[in-house]
């Protein structure tokens, strides 16, 4: 039996919707989120645009001439405002990009120059008796609280408004990406499972050549945690019964997979998948990134709410190493009250040469980047329509921010060396070089690598998803977090801080437009950065309570970014829970 592909044509579910990469460690290699699916066509037929006109007898030709001229004309009025109007967009558009290729000088923070910026203000940076920061009152921004209306039987709620009355099939998904990537699908697998009243087959993760993780679910997240905890919302098995593997000839290909477009409506589901799998019994969607839009109704989002922060536990390995790790970050912070900072740094050499962007390693530098580029990606940073612009992508705040650049921004902030940091990240493009200017302004500065042993660490290495659940377990318990870069690992980490820190992310997002042009300033006096960047944490602060309205949810707020209001019902519980983890030992 050939595998089967469903497609639905004129519906605007026809084809794959474009899925968001995260990069390596759950945490993106780029930000941006899928394409939005295309609007319906508009079938319109020769005969019904036959119908609207009025019949004409017969047209002379001096008739037809002046309509001719009638139509050039008023093309020729739009044209005569139009093209100026775009002469001049595309002067503002273009002149500064491409200034340097004509001799002009460069734009404002285009170059790297962060590194001689440090030369000049390190001697005031490392002599400043100023007071340093408390981690403790680093946020001043509380969120108000208001009274809410009592969490209503969920569960009861959720069996009334089911599909049908009964178990309508089995759903198999295949989650990609990374880490964060494949948590996403498989909260959007459990909300599409409960809308459809079908049966979910714990998801399947794919192999991809990026991330090279062979990782099962089971190999990441606690089974027999996630089904229990899903029991009374979504029935959930490991595998599929005998009897349905035996007609699909134990091959799992050979089950109907349905294509289903990016960020697909509640609609989609009802009116397409729906009536398949009640016909067949069982269906399947592959890939399953992203393909299920963020506005839903109120008990398949609660759906999301339990799945992520409930249902989704970390295996024993990973959660027992992942507590040892946070402990042994308190305990290295004792000059804090054992708080710390943790960053998620995205200075990998893939991340570097995906973002295209160039910094001062000169020639060699250029070599290696271009190798990588052509390892990782084959010739698509080399076709004729891809124009790499990467004084651009720095004003533009797309590059990854260097370690000496944290470095600066968090001192600038008022962190003094004697702060402890936990550095979230891959393998850092030539470590020693760039970590050192780091280490010299944050002594205490520790990884997974430095706080677990060999022997500890040996059981994880080669599989970038558990060596990322690693990472996002101690920065989650961090008091201050540092994004860098964007990505699913950032974005769901300050959705969950808001989750257990009463809905404040605690997270430092720095403007990199900003930054780049103040680290642009080789003559820039340290009391001048203080200043900025104290108004760069402040900011931070007060966007890290923000909620957007949810009656406009879309997918640029998603619900695992922005969990509040709807997952409020699960806040207190899970408070309690962390209290307990934290209280354990």
């Amino acid at each position: 039996m050939k595998s089967k592909t469903h497609s639905h044509g004129g519906n605007g579910h026809d084809t794959d919707g474009a899925s968001a990469t995260g990069g390596g460690g759950g945490g993106g290699g780029s930000s941006s989120s899928p394409s939005p699916p295309p609007s319906p066509r508009r079938h319109s037929s020769i005969s019904h645009c036959r119908r609207r006109l009025r019949p004409v007898k017969s047209i002379s030709s001096r008739s037809l001439g002046t309509l001719a001229a009638g139509i050039m004309t008023r093309r020729s009025l739009r044209y005569f405002f139009l093209l100026p109007l775009l002469y001049i967009s595309g002067l503002l558009m273009c002149v500064g990009p491409f200034s340097a290729f004509i001799g002009g000088p460069p734009l404002p923070g285009s170059v790297y120059r962060s590194h001689e910026v440090f030369r000049h203000l390190w001697p005031a940076m490392e002599s400043d008796n100023s007071s340093a920061i408390v981690l403790s009152s680093v946020w001043k921004y509380k969120r108000k609280l208001r009274e809410h209306k009592a969490c209503p039987n969920l569960s009861a709620l959720h069996h009334d408004q089911i599909a049908s009355p009964g178990l309508n099939g089995f759903l198999i998904v295949e989650a990609n990406g990374g880490l964060n990537q494949q948590r996403s699908a498989i909260c959007n697998a459990v909300a599409v499972a409960g809308l459809l009243n079908a049966i979910l087959v714990i998801p399947h993760f794919e192999f991809h050549n990026v991330w090279k993780d062979p990782s099962e679910f089971g190999d990441i997240y606690n089974e027999d945690h996630f089904i229990s905890t899903l029991d009374g919302y979504v029935k959930v098995v490991k595998e599929l019964p005998e009897a349905l593997m035996e007609k699909h000839n134990y091959n799992i290909s050979n089950i109907t997979n349905i294509r289903v477009q990016a960020w697909a409506p509640v609609s989609y589901y009802l009116g397409v998948v729906y009536p398949i799998l009640q016909s067949e019994g069982v269906v399947r969607i592959a890939p399953f990134a992203n393909r299920l839009a963020m506005s839903v109704p109120p008990h398949i989002q609660y759906l999301r709410c339990l799945t992520n922060y409930k249902a989704l536990r970390f295996s024993s390995s990973i959660s027992m190493l992942a507590k040892k790790l946070v402990n042994r970050m308190i305990e290295k912070s004792s000059r804090s009250d054992g708080k710390y900072i943790a960053v998620h740094l995205r200075f990998e050499e893939d991340m570097i040469a995906f973002s295209c962007c160039i910094y001062d390693g000169g020639k060699a530098e250029k070599l290696e980047m271009e190798s990588a580029r052509e390892k990782g990606w084959r010739g698509k940073f080399k076709r004729k329509d891809r124009i790499i612009l990467p004084n651009l992508n720095r004003v533009e705040g797309k590059c990854p921010l260097t370690p000496l650049e944290v470095g600066m921004m968090l001192r600038g902030m008022g962190f003094d060396n004697n702060t402890s940091i936990y550095l979230a990240s891959g393998k850092i493009y030539h470590a020693e070089r760039y970590l050192t200017p780091l280490k010299m302004m944050f002594p205490n500065l520790y990884t997974k690598e430095s706080l677990a042993t060999s022997d500890e660490l040996a059981p994880f290495m080669g599989y970038s998803s558990q060596l990322a659940a690693l990472d996002y377990t101690v920065c989650l318990f961090s008091e201050v977090f540092v994004t860098t870069q964007g990505g699913n690992f950032p974005h769901f980490l300050m959705g969950h801080r808001r989750f257990i820190y009463d809905g404040h992310s605690k997270t430092i997002n720095p403007d990199k437009r900003k930054l780049v042009l103040l680290l642009d300033d080789v003559d820039i006096s340290w009391r001048t950065l203080k200043e900025e960047m104290e108004d760069m944490l402040s900011e931070s602060d007060r966007k890290g309570i923000m909620v957007p309205r949810v009656r406009k949810i879309n997918r640029k707020t998603s619900i695992y970014m922005y969990p509040l209001p709807e997952c409020r019902c699960l806040q207190q519980s899970m408070a309690d829970q962390i209290d307990q983890i934290r209280n354990s030992e």
